[in-house]
């Protein structure tokens, strides 16, 4: 449980570094399934199902990105974490930026992974109500034919079957309630780009240069906005980058996260009281 909330969770226990990935939309910690075994040996990973996806609890229909952070705090707590750095995939991203605005004193380092701080543009706010609209009327299944694939660079399709083939079954594994509650909360969410350029957290920004949903363009403006984060491109990577091209993205994380400045003792106590 992490407070009301009951919250399925992996942890591989070990390490002085802690890292904390969160899954994207559509999606739950299995996604990671892969690309954990090339983090575990150098660092402790805490992967979870954010609420609404995955078997963690759906609470209500509008589970905000605040909320989520909540709860990924309450989930630190009970694992008796103090820092790590946060690497949110997508959704997951605003997620992990929430989080840096609640409790940045307790991050080493944010990663946005094929993510942003940018609220949805109206244009985007319409495509979700949509999707709320399609899950509504009992045709989920139109996501799961059409979105697992989008999420990858058109030549990796056919190398990555299986896993587009997984990531379909997850969303017909995934709650109805909870595809709503969370499309609900990222209509809601507001731009963080501000607060981003004001946090002294570490931060890492990995796009994909085949990237559907965040084009180039996008990316490279993101990037020159926000000279105080490190940025890595993953060349031949769509949405997917830590499937795609699974050795660099965790080569560069692996750096990211080990380059974080030891803390003293009290500054982590200080951190834990999220101060």
């Amino acid at each position: 449980m992490a407070g009301q909330t009951a919250v399925h969770v992996c942890d591989s226990q070990e390490g002085g570094r802690c890292v904390v990935l969160l899954h994207g939309y559509l999606e739950s910690m299995y996604v990671w399934d892969d690309f954990v075994p090339l983090l575990y040996k150098r660092m402790r990973v805490v992967t979870l199902d954010l609420p609404g996806h995955g078997i963690s609890e759906v609470k209500g229909p509008c589970h905000t990105m605040e909320y989520e952070a909540d709860v990924v705090h309450g989930v630190l707590a009970a694992l008796g974490i103090d820092r790590c750095t946060l690497v949110g995939h997508s959704m997951g991203g605003y997620v992990a930026l929430a989080f840096c605005e609640r409790y940045g004193a307790m991050l080493d380092g944010l990663v946005l992974f094929s993510s942003t701080p940018n609220a949805d543009t109206e244009e985007k706010r319409e495509n979700r109500r949509r999707e709320i609209a399609l899950v509504q009327a009992g045709k989920k299944e139109m996501l799961a034919r059409v979105a697992p694939a989008a999420g990858f660079a058109p030549d990796n399709r056919e190398r990555l079957a299986d896993a587009v083939e997984e990531l379909a079954e997850q969303v017909h594994l995934t709650e109805d309630e909870g595809i709503v509650a969370l499309l609900n909360g990222m209509i809601e969410r507001p731009d963080r780009n501000g607060m981003l350029r004001r946090s002294n957290v570490r931060q890492l920004f990995i796009f994909g240069r085949k990237d559907g949903y965040i084009p180039v363009e996008v990316a490279e403006r993101l990037a020159a906005e926000h000279p105080q984060a490190e940025v890595v491109w993953l060349a031949d990577s769509g949405h997917m980058g830590f499937l795609e091209e699974p050795a660099a993205a965790a080569d560069a994380l692996i750096r990211f996260v080990e380059a974080a400045p030891h803390q003293a003792p009290d500054s982590a106590a200080a951190a834990a009281e999220g101060r």
